[in-house]
């Protein structure tokens, strides 16, 4: 048994489906799943139900997430075609600002060239060149861009001057662009996840609904370049997007696979296996998203692990409310033990002992 003390970690892209689907997951279930993944700070995307869009719906998804969350939890808000720049009075109080460039559904669905521009100007004039007072944060434009659209991004965060974070990158053409843009200069980071990293198409027929996610499973070969090409990867992120499994069952199920609370094994794994180092975890779960969202170092918070146990990942015991995960039947080493949040022991043998509310909401002192 060796037991590590980690700083607790960061998952920078989960969907936590409140307000409106939480049947699915909630901010309690949600950030109770974070802990249990040796993840005490998450940061949460704006396509619930109503999206995160203006400053009364940011306003009121605040106010749940802190009577809920057991973890600290940063909240992006959306880019939508119906609002517009409604969001630009709480756009300080955001940890930036999600943009998903065809792949989703309603008002969120950014497909218009004009409209981008819109966007990536008014970013760069009116928060990157802050109105409030006391700010220094340069939040970034996260960015759902595949394939083609990618180069419209990459090129619009060059010529705005506008940091860009790209989310979930899954294919060979795409990490390499990413590599080309960062020699030349570009203001630009991005993420992988662990789906990404340890499954691919080849997976599908085994999996079924359960491997159908946003990006989809990519090749063997593209999984092959994320490696590759690991040190253009800033950060390990898990895209956290559940679904029940009835939902799953249906004729077109919903695209999205659980993952906060399985990141770390699925990572320390890849240790014992000689693919990654401690000291790459650390800088992509810790030290990167800190840096590119400007996110506060809670004092007193740290996760012991022990590094050596090892076990194989079930269904039985998830934390999440959709109760599954496509990594089921993996055998993984890492056993999170105990996890200490702002000083309190937030998780310990398997069991969340914080309270709903134990968690900080981000930025929202300005």
């Amino acid at each position: 048994m060796a037991t590590v003390r980690l700083p607790g970690l960061i998952d920078a892209h989960v969907h936590l489906r409140e307000p409106g689907y939480t049947h699915k997951e909630d901010f309690y279930s949600g950030t109770a799943a974070a802990l249990a993944g040796g993840v005490t700070t998450v940061l949460d995307m704006p396509n619930s139900d109503p999206p995160t869009d203006t400053p009364q719906r940011f306003t009121a998804k605040t106010a749940l997430a802190a009577a809920r969350t057991v973890c600290d939890v940063g909240l992006f808000v959306g880019a939508t075609t119906h609002e517009l720049d409604a969001y630009l009075p709480i756009a300080h109080r955001a940890c930036g600002l999600k943009i998903y460039v065809g792949e989703t559904f309603g008002s969120l669905r950014i497909e218009d060239l004009g409209l981008l521009h819109r966007f990536f100007r008014t970013w760069a004039e009116r928060v990157l060149s802050p109105p409030w007072p006391g700010a220094r944060r340069h939040p970034p434009i996260a960015v759902h861009a595949e394939e083609l659209m990618l180069p419209v991004c990459l090129n619009l965060s060059h010529l705005y001057a506008v940091p860009l974070h790209v989310v979930h990158v899954t294919r060979r053409s795409e990490i390499e662009l990413i590599r080309r843009a960062k020699e030349q200069g570009y203001p630009v980071t991005c993420e992988v996840t662990p789906h990404h990293l340890f499954l691919s198409s080849d997976d599908l027929s085994r999996l079924g609904a359960r491997g159908d996610m946003r990006p989809r499973l990519a090749s063997p070969d593209d999984v092959a370049a994320l490696w590759q090409n690991l040190d253009v990867v800033d950060i390990f992120a898990t895209d956290h997007a559940p679904h029940t499994l009835a939902e799953k069952a249906q004729a077109t199920p919903p695209p999205g696979v659980p993952g906060v609370e399985t990141m770390l094994p699925l990572l320390l794994t890849a240790v014992h296996d000689g693919r990654l180092t401690l000291d790459d975890i650390l800088l992509r779960c810790v030290e990167n998203p800190r840096r590119i969202y400007a996110l506060p170092d809670p004092p007193n918070t740290f996760v012991d692990v022990d590094v050596d146990a090892g076990y194989t990942l079930a269904d039985a015991g998830m934390h999440t409310k959709a109760s599954w995960t496509p990594f089921a039947g993996m055998s993984v080493f890492g056993r999170v033990e105990r996890v200490v949040l702002h000083g309190k022991t937030v998780y310990e043998g398997g069991r969340v002992l914080a309270a709903p509310g134990g968690g900080q909401v981000l930025f929202q002192s300005f």
